[in-house]
């Protein structure tokens, strides 16, 4: 008689194990091969001594003769020099908004199952990753730099217990998270982006700096189309500054426009840095936006 297999325990509660699974299969597609001096598997943007070949170039006095090419050499009595790519290391910085305002509707949730999914792909990818948790009174280090399947734990205990608290504007973390990082790669900024202050000077000092920004934006249901009318006092959950309005169903037009076009701010705002912006809702599962939405936007394989 067959004894029925034992299932495996849940390794994390954000992600299901068959999600992992096909996480350890997928990789980060950056625009640009930003990647640090540090050796490591990431093809860089010159050359250097990998196996893999990239060119060849005319040899000049002083060049390593173990790289000319002698069959070249035999046939043409002229010495050529055999490029090969450079590879290195890759950082994935995964800064995950914690702040009040992410407390809502299951924005939380929803970004810290996606952290642990960027952070899968980075680890099993080989890069460099690091988490930075942006609320309270500032960015906290989650989990310093580490690679490796081995280092899998350590980032779901990171992100797990995070909760939604503090006022720190999002923008003004980023700067604080850019003081403490070194590294060039993939900066993957998981946030409402509700902020009183402009993220420009943050993308900058993130372009600056040599990371490419993936921007993930997470909004309620109620706050992509919110169900209001008459009289309402709405109070700020980071500031707990208070607004009354009246007939608040006739705004929901200026609402909408506003929305959209900060959405359109944002999204410009990674693009002219060659990065990458995207706009989803809490309500939508981490497996659609991990194996369906990324993919067919190009930001994973």
């Amino acid at each position: 008689m067959a004894i029925a297999g034992k299932e495996r325990p849940q390794l994390t509660p954000l992600l299901s194990n068959d999600a992992l699974l096909r996480l350890e299969r997928m990789r980060l597609l950056p625009r640009r091969r930003l990647t640090s001096r540090s050796r490591g598997e990431h093809l860089a943007g010159r050359t250097g001594t990998s196996t893999e070949f990239c060119d060849y170039r005319d040899y000049s006095p002083g060049d390593d003769v173990r790289f000319v090419d002698w069959n070249i050499f035999a046939r043409l009595n002229r010495p050529f020099l055999k490029l090969y790519h450079q590879e290195e290391e890759m950082n994935l910085v995964v800064l995950l908004d914690a702040s009040a305002s992410m407390g809502f509707e299951g924005k939380l949730e929803l970004a810290k199952r996606l952290a642990a999914g960027f952070g899968i792909m980075g680890l099993y990818g080989t890069e460099r990753v690091s988490t930075y948790m942006l609320n309270g009174n500032g960015p906290a280090q989650a989990l310093a730099p580490c690679r490796g399947r081995a280092s899998m734990h350590r980032l779901f205990a990171a992100i797990e217990p995070v909760a939604a608290d503090g006022s720190v504007p999002a923008e003004v973390a980023v700067d604080e998270v850019m003081k403490l990082h070194t590294g060039r790669g993939i900066a993957v900024i998981l946030s409402d982006f509700f902020t009183f202050g402009d993220f420009e000077r943050s993308f900058n000092r993130l372009f600056g700096t040599g990371l490419e920004v993936f921007g993930l934006q997470i909004l309620g249901p109620g706050e992509i189309d919110p169900e209001v009318h008459g009289d309402l006092r709405f109070v700020d959950s980071e500031t707990a500054g208070m607004l009354d309005i009246s007939s608040a169903g006739d705004l929901l037009g200026i609402y909408q426009e506003h929305r959209r076009a900060y959405a359109e701010q944002l999204a410009t705002l990674c693009r002219q840095r060659s990065g990458r912006f995207e706009s989803v809702s809490s309500a939508a599962t981490a497996d659609w936006v991990l194996f369906d939405l990324l993919r067919r936007k190009g930001w994973v394989r």
